[in-house]
């Protein structure tokens, strides 16, 4: 036998005791019981967790290439537009922090005014490059982050008459500023992908 060949052996035969000693000491020394919630069934108690609720979505399948590229089309639009209807969520309850519900009709005004020449300049351009498609997609996701309506926050920030106007306009571009989300009817398939950006898996 080869020196080297020996000194391989004895490498091989030291880590083999170490790793046999280590396991002795751990289990001598057996970490500290961590204890769950359980529950009883006759004599018996067993561990009980309560898990996070998981939605399940059957694979998609596509049944065509077109169907397909309209699915994607989505997928892009819904990124696009989400983080547009979050902030509207954070305006909204800034809004309702800063401002009193019994202020008059003037002091709203001015400052809706304040908050309108604010998100202009920070998100106008931005804005203005969005579709009639876009626009759909973003009404039903303020609904869906805000829990209110495109047209009652309208209201509510800018009067009756505001909101009247505008539901016209978007009327003409075939958007309806009354439209509720429906996540688990006609949005469902909105809701899915959110679901999955939300999970990093698209």
């Amino acid at each position: 036998m080869s020196e080297n060949s020996a000194h391989m052996k004895r490498l091989a035969t030291s880590i083999f005791i170490f790793c046999l000693l280590t396991f002795a000491v751990l289990a001598q020394n057996p970490p500290s019981p961590q204890y769950v919630p359980g529950i009883l069934m006759g004599n018996d108690t067993l561990p009980h967790l309560d898990l996070p609720t998981v939605d399940v979505f059957p694979k998609k399948a596509f049944k065509s290439k077109s169907e397909e590229q309209q699915y994607w089309r989505l997928v892009w639009r819904v990124k696009k537009v989400l983080p547009y209807a979050k902030e509207a969520a954070l305006l909204v309850k800034k809004y309702e922090m800063e401002v009193s519900p019994d202020a008059r009709g003037k002091d709203r005004r001015v400052y809706v005014r304040k908050a309108e020449e604010e998100l202009m300049k920070k998100y106008g351009p931005a804005m203005k490059k969005l579709s009639v498609n876009d626009g759909r997609v973003l009404i039903k996701l303020i609904d869906r982050e805000t829990n209110k309506v495109s047209y009652d926050l309208i209201h509510e920030l800018k009067g009756g008459v505001s909101a009247v106007f505008w539901q016209g306009v978007a009327r003409i571009f075939g958007n309806n500023l009354k439209s509720k989300y429906d996540p688990w009817g006609e949005d469902r398939q909105i809701e899915q992908i959110i679901q999955y950006i939300e999970m990093g898996i698209i």
